[in-house]
């Protein structure tokens, strides 16, 4: 997908969403692998209250790649 087209997904309908997606699209998208890139816009796909639920704790993503992403997106090392 093409950098644009992934800045336009990474609006959300929650600002607590935009912020940690806009600065992490910004910063590092272009550095990831390919398939690495893949599974973020596959994470673009899920709907905002599960994305604001893995994001804030309130639940654990039950896909590994998918939850090892938000780990990343949220800045911390993946395990």
């Amino acid at each position: 997908m093409k950098i644009a087209r992934v800045r336009w997904a990474c609006r959300r309908g929650m600002l607590e969403l935009d912020v940690l997606f806009q600065p992490f699209v910004e910063a590092q998208y272009e550095s990831l692998s390919n398939q690495d890139k893949a599974i973020f816009v596959r994470l673009l796909e899920c709907e905002d209250p599960e994305l604001f639920a893995w994001f804030m704790g309130h639940e654990e993503c039950p896909d590994p790649e998918l939850a090892k992403m938000v780990i990343q997106v949220r800045g911390r090392p993946a395990p």
